[in-house]
């Protein structure tokens, strides 16, 4: 499953807010994290609080597109994949 991402960092607290549409009326998960945009941190912060939403480990979650921005398209693998 790919999923669109829009992430903001350094947020009072963790937590996966939920759908939206973007500009051209795709569907968009948004989420925030309290890690800083700083190697990597806030990329490992959003698979962590991701693994446990969609209950998958966090080795089956791939960053596709946009590893330093705002806006990311991810890959969540399932299991028997």
């Amino acid at each position: 499953m790919r999923v669109v991402v829009h992430l903001t960092p350094k947020a009072s607290h963790n937590k996966v807010e939920g759908w939206s549409e973007d500009e051209k009326g795709g569907k968009v998960l948004r989420v925030k994290v309290t890690a800083v945009p700083e190697s990597g941190k806030a990329n490992e912060a959003l698979i962590k609080l991701l693994s446990g939403f969609f209950k998958v480990p966090r080795s089956r979650i791939i960053i596709l597109r946009g590893p330093r921005s705002r806006v990311k398209l991810l890959e969540i693998l399932k299991k028997s994949e």
